[in-house]
């Protein structure tokens, strides 16, 4: 009988075990493979225009790769699945398994509905699916460097061969949405595109991401987070390719994965993490509300803080639909500790022009940030914006290219225009809070919360 698989967070032929399996089961019975993608318009309204745009692109290369044979319907996956299984006879849906919440929910009312065709979960977004992994004590990992070393102890497999000369079908399809218009630039979308972005990155930067990885002048990140989110390529194969490398940089950016699959370990236990503080760790009162907050709010939002490395990251994610990981966490503090608002306005702000906006890792980089989260940054780390500028982006350059204003302020100067007088930044804003005064209000907080 046919079976379909049901693309997600897989957007690719190549070590896709899912696929695999569903190829291996339509062989079996001699018959045909549905690939489909379902447009659901509740997450589709939901997703922010960036995102959508660069699904919408991806979608389009996966198209091409099958020949035209995506087959897109849209609706909620509850009545979309059901009903193809039944128009094709399929016996079997499958798919990459869904650990976020929104997903592991959907899954079980589509299995519901499938009623006698299987919905055949087989392999995770990540190396080490959610769950798996336990401390000595048979309880979810607290901390991120004993789960590391967890993860690392217990390995995973090697990627997948592509299914080759696979008898897809041929189905009506709605087509790939028109993506949504945005001003974003966007990367290119697609397996291809993100495995020669990787090849790239292994060839030319690897080497030393352990030591540029921290600087947003220089081009020293891999940019991996984008496929990643969509499944463009799978972390297996990262690692995989890794393996193969020895130096002491290898093993930094293993390390940055075994982070994302730590936050997907602790979203897994703790599904009201997306939303909710898994800590409190100030007094409620010590948050900004009212005018003055949403003021504030949007001077953050729209890069105009008078804080140079906090604007040129709020200017970039606005520009490119991504930002640098230091300068994330640079802006994160500044709106929660400088600020005094709560992450998740920050949180759901990223969600709506990150490119690459995940929910486990956005939602809980930003509780790290705040101090709030699993393994979290104590509160009382508060990071320096100007501090931070002058060790990482040591001669501007990263400030400059986003912040038109003050491209005539030379070197570190650029850090602290307010120091060069009102002439020097013509147009440029002056601070908006004064950061020590808010460092010191921050620690007053959490004494009072402790």
């Amino acid at each position: 009988m046919t079976s379909v698989h049901w693309f997600r967070r897989d957007l690719r032929l190549a070590d896709n075990p899912a696929l695999v399996a569903a190829v291996q089961r339509a062989r079996a019975a001699d018959d045909e493979v549905v690939a489909l993608f379902v447009v659901d318009p509740l997450l589709w309204r939901s997703a922010g225009g960036p995102r959508l745009a660069y699904l919408a692109a991806s979608l389009r290369a996966l198209d091409a790769e099958l020949g035209g044979r995506l087959v897109v319907r849209t609706g909620a996956a509850a009545d979309v699945v059901p009903r193809l299984a039944a128009e094709v006879g399929a016996d079997s849906v499958h798919v990459t398994a869904a650990t976020e919440p929104y997903g592991r929910r959907r899954d079980a009312a589509v299995a519901r509905a499938l009623g006698d065709v299987d919905l055949v979960p087989t392999g995770s977004p990540y190396a080490v699916a959610p769950g798996r992994l336990t401390s000595g004590a048979g309880t979810p990992f607290q901390v991120f460097t004993p789960f590391r070393r967890a993860w690392l102890d217990h390995g995973w497999a090697a990627p997948a061969p592509r299914p080759r000369s696979v008898p897809w079908a041929t189905l009506p399809s709605d087509g790939v949405p028109a993506a949504p218009h945005t001003d974003v630039d966007l990367p290119a979308a697609g397996e291809h595109a993100a495995r020669d972005r990787w090849r790239r990155f292994v060839d030319d930067d690897l080497a030393r991401y352990g030591t540029d990885r921290d600087r947003p002048d220089l081009d020293g990140t891999s940019a991996m987070s984008i496929p990643l989110k969509y499944g463009e390529v799978h972390p297996r194969t990262l690692l995989a390719d890794l393996s193969s490398h020895r130096h002491d940089s290898a093993g930094t950016f293993r390390s940055e994965l075994a982070w994302r699959e730590f936050h997907a370990d602790v979203l897994w236990h703790h599904p009201g993490a997306a939303r909710t503080s898994l800590r409190p760790v100030v007094p409620d009162d010590s948050w900004a509300r009212g005018a003055a907050a949403d003021a504030a709010f949007d001077a953050w939002r729209d890069g105009r803080t008078g804080y140079p490395l906090v604007d040129a990251g709020m200017r970039q994610l606005r520009a490119i639909g991504w930002m640098h990981n230091r300068v994330r966490m640079v802006v994160a503090s500044f709106l929660v500790k400088d600020l005094h608002l709560e992450w998740q306005r920050g949180a759901a702000h990223f969600m709506e022009w990150l490119v690459d906006g995940d929910v486990p890792q956005n939602q809980l980089n930003w509780q790290w940030v705040a101090g709030t989260g699993r393994d979290a940054a104590p509160y009382f780390r508060v990071f320096n914006p100007v501090l931070q500028g002058e060790k990482f982006d040591p001669e501007g350059s990263y400030v400059r290219r986003w912040v038109p204003e003050l491209r005539s302020v030379p070197g570190r100067a650029v850090h602290q225009p307010w120091r060069l007088g009102a002439d020097a930044a013509p147009g440029y804003p002056a601070r908006i809070v004064d950061h020590k005064a808010e460092r010191t209000a921050a620690l007053e907080a959490y004494q009072r919360g402790r």
